[in-house]
């Protein structure tokens, strides 16, 4: 059974054993406006939990996606490259970014949970 959680920095995160796949909020998307690219990280890459692993640029702004979780890129979301607009039709589904291997549940621990996240939101 997988669960999400969520950073202050608008990333999600769902954890499926030791493989997380990670995205951007529906907040976030909202906020960024029409995807226009994402620039996503090459397979093989260890990232650190809080290290920028991805880009996403929209009509609006370019902004980076944070790694919640460290681990070592293990696959990509390349239909984001050829559909961008897929990171607003379902930013926390289809629009997912990459996937990492190796994650540590401690890290994952940490973040905030839906209502959390919910709650965070609410405040901004």
């Amino acid at each position: 059974m997988s669960e999400t959680r969520f950073t202050d920095s608008h990333e999600w995160v769902r954890l499926d054993g030791d493989t997380a796949t990670i995205g951007i909020t529906k907040y976030a998307a909202e906020s960024l406006g029409d995807v226009v690219f994402v620039e996503l990280p090459q397979k093989g890459r260890k990232v650190g939990a809080g290290a920028e692993a991805a880009v996403v640029e929209s009509v609006k702004a370019a902004s980076e996606v944070y790694a919640p979780v460290g681990g070592e890129v293990s696959e990509v979301n390349s239909a984001l490259e050829a559909k961008p607009a897929t990171v607003n039709d379902d930013p926390e589904g289809a629009g997912w970014f990459f996937k990492l291997k190796g994650v540590a549940a401690g890290d994952f621990a940490k973040l905030m949970s839906e209502s959390a996240y919910a709650e965070f939101v609410k405040g901004l």
